[in-house]
């Protein structure tokens, strides 16, 4: 049997954080009562004439200046034609051409599996608008909602010959894309609530073969989890049709959470089939240099950017940079405790560590959390100049994060400064010494290891407040006399 290599493409549908539709005034919302949010343009109702969301553009030409797309000076929207009972005008408003969507010619960074980074294509990214949604009646039948009907869709759809191979590759390259989405603000990234939808397309072809194989497109998965299983199964599906001497059938397949398994739904139409023109109500856009700069300067740091910076410059492993740049707040308030004074390493341990732990519990975030950067940034500061330790400052932070006062004034209002007194160290060390003789006579018989129980019991009695470095050295010295 020959071996075979994958070829996946990428379409990403994201809703934009628009408070309008694309084409009139009606509000943009998850869920609430159906069809409550529409109105003769949106319901497609004969005379009545679109006017285009201006903040919808602007989001769509920030998202292909982040991904370096070239920009169309001059594009035009498209009818987009075919039935369905979600369309309401029978047609949808969309964006066709290699280089007439508002940006093409783009690319992507992620991380490659064996180190480095590997470049996705961008084809095109376009505006369109959403279609309404079909539902399931309680009673029997079908309804269909039409509240998401005309809402601002941008439309990110990968390279030919595509560039991602694996499942893997295609997982990574979804989470990038939400991370920049969410970065820029311009898609909330909810993939649960519909805001952002992936739809792979799959093929496969012989090794050291130059001639791709038939595409199946897998429809609207909205996890990380279901893209990386469904190309899975798509690549074993075809592989074992393929082997058994048939032909892949170029289709559209929904896809199974339950079974984890995709099944038919409809062959695949062609471009050709939809027949697009230039919708005659809409006028072209047309932009100029000025502006396209103006939107450049808003642009912020780019998540891939911003973890190679923290590895670079802050030390830090590409673990703990991937766990800072995954949330934007997240990567700001690390940042703002780094401009405070904070050590780079030791408030990223802190962050990803019990700030996480503690949140993750709480069911906060970090906006709501109690504990501000300048407060863990103080905590980090008795640490270093021994005020308190290391043990102590847990117990400190999980008083800051409960009450959200500064860690000062709980290590005074408790008591809770660290000992460095060597005399009053000494004399717990003597006391546990000669309380524990049989441990210290496996000690001097070779056994050293025993050496951790005594200086345990040490902190112990010091209630952790003892300094660790000084109860190792007055242990490991009375225990050598």
């Amino acid at each position: 049997m020959p071996e075979y290599v994958a070829s996946v493409g990428m379409e990403v549908h994201a809703e934009l954080m628009t408070r309008s539709k694309m084409f009139c005034r009606c509000p943009v919302a998850f869920g609430g009562e159906p069809n409550t949010r529409v109105c003769p343009v949106c319901l497609g109702m004969p005379g009545t004439l679109p006017v285009p969301n201006r903040r919808a553009i602007e989001m769509v030409l920030r998202t292909a200046l982040a991904l370096d797309c070239t920009i169309a000076m001059r594009s035009v929207f498209h009818r987009k034609n075919y039935f369905y009972p979600d369309l309401p005008k029978g047609y949808q408003v969309s964006q066709y051409g290699e280089t007439n969507p508002l940006g093409y010619a783009g690319k992507l960074e992620i991380p490659a599996s064996g180190g480095g980074y590997k470049r996705v294509g961008i084809r095109r990214v376009h505006l369109e608008e959403d279609t309404g949604k079909l539902m399931h009646l309680p009673a029997g039948g079908s309804g269909v909602d039409f509240n998401r009907a005309g809402v601002p869709l941008m439309e990110i759809v990968t390279d030919f010959p595509p560039d991602i191979t694996t499942p893997d590759e295609a997982k990574e390259y979804l989470a990038q894309l939400r991370q920049i989405l969410v970065y820029l603000e311009v898609c909330d990234g909810k993939m649960e609530e519909g805001s952002m939808r992936c739809e792979p397309n799959i093929s496969i072809r012989p090794e050291g073969s130059e001639t791709y194989g038939t595409k199946t497109e897998l429809k609207n998965l909205n996890s990380f989890r279901s893209v990386q299983l469904g190309v899975q199964f798509e690549v074993r599906r075809q592989t074992a049709v393929l082997d058994h001497g048939q032909r892949v059938v170029q289709e559209t397949r929904g896809w199974d959470e339950n079974r984890e398994a995709s099944f038919p739904m409809r062959v695949k139409e062609a471009e050709n089939d939809y027949r697009y023109f230039p919708d005659p109500d809409l006028v072209p856009m047309v932009f100029d240099e000025a502006y396209l700069e103006s939107l450049r300067a808003t642009l912020p740091e780019l998540p891939l950017a911003k973890s190679r910076r923290y590895q670079e410059v802050m030390g830090l492993s590409a673990y703990d940079a991937g766990l800072l740049v995954a949330d934007r707040d997240w990567a700001a308030y690390f940042e703002s405790a780094v401009e405070l004074g904070g050590d780079a390493k030791t408030v990223c341990n802190w962050m990803n560590g019990d700030y996480a732990r503690y949140l993750n519990e709480s069911g906060n975030t970090v906006g709501s959390g109690n504990v501000q950067p300048k407060q863990l940034v103080e905590l980090t500061k008795l640490i270093e100049d021994g005020t308190i330790s290391g043990k102590i400052a847990k117990d400190v932070f999980a008083e800051m994060f409960r009450t959200g006062h500064d860690p000062r004034t709980i290590v005074q209002s408790k008591g809770a400064t660290q000992i460095s007194d060597a005399g009053a160290i000494g004399e717990i060390v003597a006391r546990v010494v000669g309380a524990n003789p049989d441990v210290v006579a496996k000690y001097k018989s070779g056994q050293t290891s025993v050496a951790g129980f005594l200086i345990g019991r040490v902190m112990a009695e010091s209630k952790g407040r003892a300094n660790p470095q000084l109860v190792r050295d007055l242990v490991a010295k009375a225990l050598d006399e």
